[in-house]
Parts: C-alpha cells; structure tokens; sequence
C-alpha cells in the first residue's frame, strides 16, 4: 500500500513538474518576444525583425547611455552597435554582454589584438547573431571611452573547432580587432573575425 501510494505520488510529480516547465519555457519566451520588440502576435519571428538587423529594418526605441561603457564595437553592414566593458569588470561576462578577452590591447594602448566574444543565435544575449553577413573588406570600429575612434577593416575569416581552446592567427605587427563567435548552423565551430586598423 505504501509503495502504491508512493509510486501514485512520484507519478503526480512528474506530470506536474513537465507541466511546469513547459509554462515557464512558454513565458519566458513571451517575455524574450516583447524585450526583442515584436509583437506578441507576430505568426513568425524573422532575424531581420530583431535589433541587431540591418539597420533598414531597425528602429530604436530608446536611448543607450554608451559612456558607462570600456568601448563601443559598431558594424555598419549589419546595424551593430554594442558597448563592452573592461576585462576586470563584473559586468564583462558572455552571459550578459560582449565580452573583451583578458590579454587583449584595446587600440588606444598600442599594437596588439583586441579580442571580443558573444553570442550568436536567436537569444537576447545573441549580439553577434549577423557576424556571419559580413565578408572580407567590410568595416567595422571601436570607439574607446574618452571618445577615440578606430577603424578596421576585415582581411580575414575562418572556422575553427571548438574544443575549449581557440588559436588566433594575426599579423602581430598590425593594430588588430578580431570578432569570435559560433558559426552560424554549426554548434561545433567558431568563426574567427580578424579585422587591421585602418585609421
């Protein structure tokens, strides 16, 4: 009987507990909707709907204060423009922003590689989900806090296996920007950015 009883119970929990998740998958997903801007009510969700799209499809509807920001990353080809923080600062962290990779020298402190990490995909922490849109010669810049601007050009992109461990190649003579995120279809490559200051 009280096996039974306990066997009934365990059942109950289960079945409530699938429940339960299936709701709250289906409200945080309402809730990533309306923090991306789209309508509640939308049949279909199209990447080119969302902030981040090119900016012919894009509206802003508030106003970014980018000076809490380290430096500000903009790529014009695919309407980004996202502030990122130093590497010490709690704030730098993949789950939340884009992320500067400790070891890497922002361009307003010589010759060297500044590295940035984000996400890519469909989520609201997918800020390089258009990375994949840009091709060899497109531009982008960084614009350090206290109001400096640099700009790059992209000379060359390239896929890698993820394994825990990420090799760059660079021109270590040249002022550098590269851009790491996942490959676009691909959940076991990275696509590696590398981008020299052109001015």
């Amino acid at each position: 009987m009280l096996i039974g009883s306990f066997l009934v119970f365990g059942g109950a929990l289960v079945l409530s507990w699938n429940y339960l998740l299936k709701m709250r998958d289906e409200v945080f997903s309402d809730m990533k909707i309306a923090m991306m801007g789209v309508p509640a009510n939308a049949e279909e969700v199209h990447p080119e709907d969302v902030p981040g799209a090119p900016p012919e499809h894009y509206e802003e509807t508030y106003e970014i204060d980018y000076s809490k920001y380290y430096g500000v990353l903009e790529i014009p080809k695919i309407g980004l423009k996202r502030g990122f923080y130093n590497v010490g600062s709690k704030y730098n962290n993949i789950q939340n922003n884009v992320t500067m990779v400790s070891g890497s020298t922002p361009p307003n402190e010589g010759v060297g590689n500044l590295i940035l990490m984000a996400h890519s995909g469909d989520s609201w922490i997918s800020y390089f989900a258009y990375l994949y849109r840009l091709g060899i010669g497109d531009e982008c810049s960084i614009t350090m806090n206290g109001g400096s601007t640099y700009r790059y050009q992209i000379v060359d992109i390239y896929q890698v296996n993820k394994s825990g461990m990420l090799v760059l190649k660079w021109n270590h003579d040249k002022t550098t920007l590269t851009l790491v995120t996942c490959t676009k279809d691909n959940d076991s490559q990275q696509t590696v950015y590398v981008a020299e200051y052109i001015g």
